[in-house]
């Protein structure tokens, strides 16, 4: 079986540690490109696309934004499968005509997500899972047409439209990831907010959140049958 071939719009500004969670995650051949230094494909001959998580916002005046936003718009209006993850989920959100809007509060460490339904990028997931979430921005409007498909206290965490998913969380987060980013949140958050978070980052609870690492496979197999089924639709032409 031929592997697939991924899009990885890594929007990170220090992409390292996301491009190697990426690659351990995603069972497919990654063609990689450094969204806020304008990189971006220039053509859609792939079988899918993941947009990645950044420590940027959407609505800020960056002149990397709006290309990347409008690529994501073009790569659905075309019927390709996405996957957008944190900020690639409010990429996505923009993308496809939602709202993404500053929070009171800032999200951060392991937490409760509840999904609903049975929608295949939940297969596998209990629906009320554990994983580690960072952000400040959420969805505050879904797209016209998304269907909401997991949310917490903080607001949507998931949502569908078509052959497009965004989740709000961070799925593919190791634990020095997680510490990583938690470290860095000491001038947002404050230093006992911080010190709360680290001492959670526990091989416990990342083994917990490894539940949900289940909805890279799913969009995999996703792809794979979008991909496949475009094929023998071109055969039978």
């Amino acid at each position: 079986m031929t592997r697939l071939r991924l899009a990885l719009l890594n929007a990170a500004h220090d992409g390292a540690n996301t491009a190697r969670n990426f690659r351990r995650e995603l069972d497919a051949d990654l063609a990689e490109f450094d969204a806020n230094a304008r990189q971006l494909p220039d053509h859609f001959d792939f079988d899918g696309v993941v947009v990645t998580g950044s420590r940027s916002s959407v609505y800020w005046d960056e002149e990397w934004i709006p290309p990347l936003i409008e690529w994501t718009a073009e790569a659905a209006e075309r019927g390709l499968p996405i996957l957008g993850v944190c900020y690639g989920h409010q990429v996505l959100a923009e993308a496809l005509g939602g709202r993404v809007g500053g929070m009171d509060d800032f999200e951060i460490g392991y937490n409760e997500i509840t999904h609903r339904g049975d929608d295949e990028l939940f297969a596998g997931i209990d629906e009320e899972f554990t994983v580690f979430t960072t952000h400040g921005d959420a969805v505050v409007e879904l797209p016209p047409g998304a269907e909401l498909l997991a949310e917490n206290q903080f607001g949507v965490h998931a949502f569908r439209k078509g052959s497009c998913w965004g989740v709000q969380f961070h799925p593919e987060y190791d634990v020095e990831t997680a510490e990583t980013v938690t470290e860095g949140k000491r001038d947002r958050i404050g230093d006992e907010r911080v010190d709360e978070v680290l001492a959670e980052i526990t091989p416990e609870r990342y083994d917990a959140a490894c539940e949900a690492k289940a909805l890279f496979d799913n969009f995999a197999a996703h792809c794979r049958r979008v991909r496949d089924a475009d094929s023998n639709a071109e055969i039978e032409t």
